[in-house]
């Protein structure tokens, strides 16, 4: 039988189009910045003319972990230990009243429909580049500090076999957990190290096999009678049809007894930390902006939520700026975008986001919230990596931020670890978890 001789026009130009268009993007190529970090801060950065190219600007940090004995860097004034190590994929933490500390070891779930063709599959192996290619644990770990030294000298899985579990939450003697596709309600009882009843699902959430972004956040309102819940887009720009999208990029408000919910605002492309602002008592969110416009477009943000409130995404940002990708266009949704309260800079993913009441850190902090920045791939020369501080004044944003928890890339361009998840403990000190590290960091003041 003779060997069918295939035609190299067709399999082996595609296969090498698909690796040359690999190592071209994980080499850094693409356009760059034309304006300072700086200038995407505050609330009114600086927005160009969309930089739109043929290939989207990759330039990520190569996840390498760190040495023995490093740690990133704290700000004047202060000291960063790790509160815990050796952990799988930590990504977020919430801390119980009696101040045990639960971590979040979790990664995306398979999702076969988000990475199709060949860009999908460059992504995918830029998200393995950066750290995010390791199968999810499931879990959430209890970790417990007994001698109060700021070091966890006991843990335990609290709860395990999770759906790509996120936010967490407890209201009186319930605890609630955010997975990727459902809120699931357990019993909980003050001081116990572990849960093995089943769980009770409240409210399904949209996941499936697309389902691009797939962290979901949850907190609860200060009465506990109601949760928040974050739903981020299915696509960077609607691209894979809006119909894919219902649901999404948005906050839910879901009664936390029927489970009953609606939509609380609207148009918050990849919202994920949550806290509630005491002078206002208003709730504040921290958004992924989008992507593939150039390196100084567009800015993240955190911002005050209103009800029933629309905030631009995917027809314009940061107000009425039109993303002229999005087909067909939608100007009376244009018209009503919100103007988001503070930009946090381009493309550097500012995930996590906690207020500053209870912190003992020197008084710059005592008002506003820590944001974590896990670091941009969309921005030549990266931006983020680290944790900042939003000075608040009365209720809102005030000034320029200040850098907490920096040191993440080390001088060779190599992330060391990413910050995700923060939280005030009940000493006082921040805790930020680093999914790269595999590491709970623990900020502190020279003091305590």
């Amino acid at each position: 039988m003779r060997a069918v001789v295939r035609p190299f026009m067709i399999y082996p130009l595609a296969t090498l189009f698909a690796l040359t268009a690999t190592l071209v993007l994980l080499s850094g190529c693409g356009e760059s910045a034309r304006l300072p970090e700086s200038a995407g801060f505050g609330p009114a950065p600086k927005l160009p003319a969309p930089n739109k190219t043929a290939i989207p600007t990759v330039h990520i940090a190569p996840a390498k972990g760190w040495e023995n004995g490093k740690t990133p860097a704290a700000a004047d004034g202060m000291r960063v230990a790790a509160f815990a190590d050796k952990l799988d994929h930590p990504r977020w933490v919430y801390v119980l009243p009696n101040g045990d500390v639960l971590v979040a070891e979790t990664n995306a779930p398979p999702k076969p429909d988000d990475s199709k063709g060949i860009k999908g599959w460059i992504m995918k192996q830029v998200q393995k580049r950066a750290g995010a290619g390791v199968p999810s644990a499931n879990r959430i770990s209890l970790l417990r500090d007994t001698d109060g030294d700021g070091v966890a000298d006991q843990r335990s899985v609290f709860l395990k076999d999770l759906n790509s579990p996120f936010g967490m939450v407890l209201v009186g003697n319930e605890f609630y957990v955010a997975n990727t596709d459902a809120v699931v309600r357990f019993p909980y009882t003050p001081g116990q190290t572990s849960i093995t009843e089943p769980g009770q699902k409240l409210v399904d959430l949209p996941g499936g096999p697309l389902n691009h972004h797939w962290t979901k956040n949850i907190i609860a309102s200060p009465d506990g009678s109601k949760l928040y819940v974050t739903v981020g887009s299915n696509s960077n720009v609607g691209e894979n049809g809006l119909d894919k999208e219902a649901g999404r990029a948005a906050i839910w408000e879901v009664d936390r007894q029927s489970g009953q919910h609606r939509i609380f605002a609207s148009g918050l492309r990849n919202p994920n930390g949550m806290a509630w602002e005491p002078a206002t008592r208003m709730l504040w969110t921290s958004v992924n902006e989008r992507d593939e416009i150039g390196s100084d477009l567009v800015p993240d943000y955190i911002t005050s939520v209103r009800d029933g409130g629309f905030y631009g995404w995917p027809y314009s940002y940061f107000g009425q700026h039109v993303d002229e990708r999005v087909k067909p266009p939608a100007p009376e949704m244009v018209a009503k975008a919100i103007v988001p309260d503070y930009a946090v800079g381009t493309h550097t993913a500012s995930i996590g986001m906690t207020g500053a009441s209870g912190n003992s850190l020197p008084a710059r902090f005592q008002d506003g919230m820590f944001v974590s920045q896990h670091g941009s791939w969309n921005r030549k020369p990266r931006a983020g990596y680290k944790v900042i501080f939003v000075p608040f004044d009365q209720g809102k944003p005030k000034g320029a931020p200040f850098d907490v928890l920096t040191g993440f890339v080390n001088d060779d361009g190599d992330a060391q670890g990413r910050p995700v998840g923060v939280a005030v403990d009940k000493r006082g000190g921040l805790l930020v978890a680093d999914d790269v590290g595999n590491i709970v960091w623990r900020v502190s003041g020279a003091t305590n």
